[in-house]
């Protein structure tokens, strides 16, 4: 991925049944602390409507370099450990790169 790029990453984690709770509340932790980060330009969290156990993180960063920053930051690789316990399989993370974007 070039640098420099602005950098769309979507990220699919299924909750395990019962713990849908504690992961939402993990995750505004983490939400909270990303939204401040440098080159974080966007980064919300979704819940799918239908059987809603899989959440969907909806993450747009300046560049690539930003993308590392996050996943070394503290709050994320707690966010990791706190997450693993409560999610039913490893996530799905898609990085992308705009194609055609309105402005």
């Amino acid at each position: 991925m070039e640098s420099g790029m602005t950098v769309k990453v979507i990220a699919f984690v299924t909750v395990k049944p019962g713990h849908e709770d504690a992961f939402v509340a993990a995750a505004r932790i983490c939400v909270a602390a990303s939204r401040a980060e440098p080159g974080v330009l966007h980064y919300d969290l979704w819940r799918e409507t239908e059987g809603e156990r899989r959440f969907v993180f909806n993450e747009l960063y300046a560049d690539d370099a930003a993308v590392q920053a996050h996943m070394g930051s503290d709050h994320f690789k707690a966010f990791g450990l706190a997450a693993r316990d409560l999610a039913a399989a490893r996530p799905q993370i898609i990085a992308t790169q705009a194609v055609d974007v309105a402005p």
